[in-house]
């Protein structure tokens, strides 16, 4: 049975993946991050290490990508040649195989052979209809059609072992498709999968009371409710901390909140800026030559985006400010709010803060600590912050003096994003760098202008046949700060 609404807890591979391993929403594991590198709680398994616990034979072919460290014995096997066929006879298995065809970097990939016409293919509304995009999202429709044949392969041994019988099969993706305005944002686009499942007859009772074989579901599925989902299968009792639930509802808008509103949602990714879709949609807005909705992803973000799926699939017509919606609006705020104090959100601290506010414990442990996290007044700074009413100024600079970094880097932020320089002073002389933050960001800015007007054109090429652009990127992206011994001069720190 498909599932027309199963959705990823984020928009790129390693927090969701480390969702569905745990259980755990990654702004409460503190593994939001791309490629951070956490750790769960004490007791905390991640869920295939309970069923081999239960006596299960697990494997994973081959891809981990993981955001938190292995807690206990996770796989009897992890790699490129783990296979269920490697269990003693008759014993029970988990087994993953994942395909890799359809990651962003196989998007591409030429000379390449085509099974879908670029000229064909839907490009959706906020990407420019030029020869690049058409060949970007023909070449990912074709490498989805052969990875239905790998995954075919798959089944097939199945099969050949006599076990199609006998075997639930789960099959999804782990978020949204690797062009530009999917993967990494959390639109639709970004964040819905494929989630199918097949439940043999002999289980078919423990399958949803919805179950059709060949059939369609239009409930709501998550990452987070696999491992719960899986364990109880086994015939476990899922452990409390699972954050998971029962398959529920169906869905029609998708509410955005954002809390950083100054920043442009195409923030400059090297890696994304490889597809060709990305360096011509780029080049386009920056000549003048694209109207709204395709200069969005260009520019920056409302505090607040909200979007009618069944009328709007490609999310460009921001509902927030109409007036008919608003009751949708105010529901979906509130529970965006519950749903984040729920889960005790470390993701409202400075990323340095989630990983070192307390060295000694995981980032889910001090996320539920009142004391080491006073969540709501955190929150409620990052909701004054954000929100971008000139009204909350002054409680702004009050919150500049609160005894918590957390609090007083919000504080900061919003002024910023309020281009309040005068009202931020007393932030300069703040002890902690991340509340420094106007300094930084304002002499960080002043190095990069210096540096491209007078060094950047000279030396680009040079650097680069020497292969220290990305050196060069990275030393300009450090903080930066006035020297205190030179004035006028700068320092990293």
């Amino acid at each position: 049975m498909r599932y027309r609404y199963a959705w990823s807890t984020a928009p790129v591979c390693a927090p969701a993946r480390t969702t569905i391993i745990s259980g755990i929403y990654p702004p409460s594991s503190g593994a939001e991050h791309m490629r951070s590198m956490t750790r769960l709680a004490p007791g905390m398994l991640m869920y295939p290490a309970l069923l081999r616990e239960a006596g299960y034979y697990t494997t994973n072919n081959a891809k981990e990508d993981y955001n938190i460290e292995h807690t206990g014995a996770t796989w009897h096997e992890s790699g490129n040649q783990a296979h269920w066929r490697k269990r003693a006879p008759g014993q029970a298995f988990m087994s993953v195989f994942n395909f890799l065809i359809t990651h962003e970097s196989q998007l591409r990939t030429r000379p390449h052979k085509w099974i879908h016409n670029p000229a064909k293919v839907r490009v959706p509304a906020y990407h420019p209809d030029t020869p690049e995009v058409g060949q970007d999202w023909a070449q990912y429709y074709n490498n989805i059609t052969t990875m239905d044949g790998q995954a075919a392969k798959v089944l097939a041994e199945l099969e050949a072992d006599g076990l199609a019988d006998s075997t639930i099969v789960f099959f999804y993706g782990d978020h949204g498709s690797g062009m530009p305005r999917s993967k990494r944002w959390p639109y639709n686009s970004g964040l819905q999968v494929p989630l199918i499942v097949y439940v043999p007859e002999r289980f078919r009772h423990l399958a949803p009371q919805e179950y059709r074989p060949g059939g369609a579901s239009d409930r709501t599925a998550t990452f987070v409710d696999l491992a719960p989902t899986v364990v109880s299968l086994a015939g476990l009792r899922p452990p409390s901390y699972l954050q998971g639930s029962a398959l529920m509802g169906a869905r029609r808008y998708v509410y955005i909140r954002n809390y950083m509103p100054h920043k442009i949602y195409g923030q400059y990714i090297e890696y994304m800026f490889e597809t060709p879709t990305t360096r011509v949609w780029k080049q386009l807005y920056d000549a003048g030559k694209l109207a709204p909705p395709k200069t969005y992803f260009w520019e920056t973000k409302p505090a607040e985006e909200l979007y009618d799926l069944q009328h709007d699939p490609d999310e460009v017509k921001n509902l927030a400010k109409s007036p008919e919606p608003q009751a949708v609006l105010n529901r979906m705020r509130a529970a965006q709010q519950k749903w984040t104090r729920e889960i005790r959100d470390v993701g409202f601290l400075p990323e340095d803060e989630i990983h070192h506010r307390d060295p000694k414990a995981a980032p889910y442990e001090v996320g539920h600590d009142e004391k080491r996290y006073p969540m709501a007044r955190v929150m409620e700074t990052a909701e004054l912050a954000s929100g971008l009413d000139r009204a909350a100024t002054g409680d702004l600079v009050k919150r500049l003096k609160d005894p918590d970094s957390a609090v007083r880097y919000w504080a900061a932020m919003g002024l910023l994003m309020r281009k309040a320089a005068g009202e931020v002073a007393p932030a300069l002389a703040d002890p902690s760098p991340r509340v420094a933050l106007w300094r930084r960001k304002h002499w960080a800015a002043t190095a990069r202008k210096r540096m491209r007007a007078k060094l950047w054109p000279c030396c680009w090429s040079w650097l680069r046949r020497i292969r220290m652009a990305p050196m060069c990127r990275c030393w300009l992206s450090m903080p930066w700060r006035a020297s205190a011994k030179k004035p006028g001069r700068l320092e990293i720190y």
